[in-house]
């Protein structure tokens, strides 16, 4: 068994206000910690990961083609892979949660990514 505290990994600066820390790795899936600052959007994107997330503190605005969903403190979501999705930080405090994603997204360039989202 292999344990991973937040405190020992360093996050991801990738852009102003976002930060993204890879925790656990399996075969299978991985652990990623996000805290998203207030006033933070993340474009609408895509990829072949299903995604489970968790918010732990903070409120988050999931922007779906036919609708709008908040999550917040102790809301779980998924988000099925290749839908499309946006999402945005619409309060006053940073949004701190975690995402699982299937298969593993694992080590991607985050900067490069969150860049090529807000480009289009």
């Amino acid at each position: 068994m292999e344990t991973v505290r937040l405190s020992d990994r360093p996050g991801a600066a990738v852009d102003d206000g976002v930060t993204l820390t890879e925790l656990a790795l399996g075969d299978r899936c991985n652990v990623l910690h996000f805290r998203i600052d207030p006033g933070v959007e993340f474009p609408e994107h895509r990829h072949e990961h299903e995604q489970l997330g968790y918010i732990l503190s903070g409120e988050l605005t999931f922007v779906l083609a036919d609708e709008e969903v908040t999550v917040g403190p102790n809301d779980s979501y998924a988000i099925g892979a290749n839908e499309a999705h946006a999402a945005e930080n619409r309060g006053d405090v940073p949004v701190n949660g975690i995402d699982i994603f299937s298969p593993p997204r694992t080590n991607p360039d985050w900067e490069s990514w969150y860049r090529e989202q807000r480009e289009g």
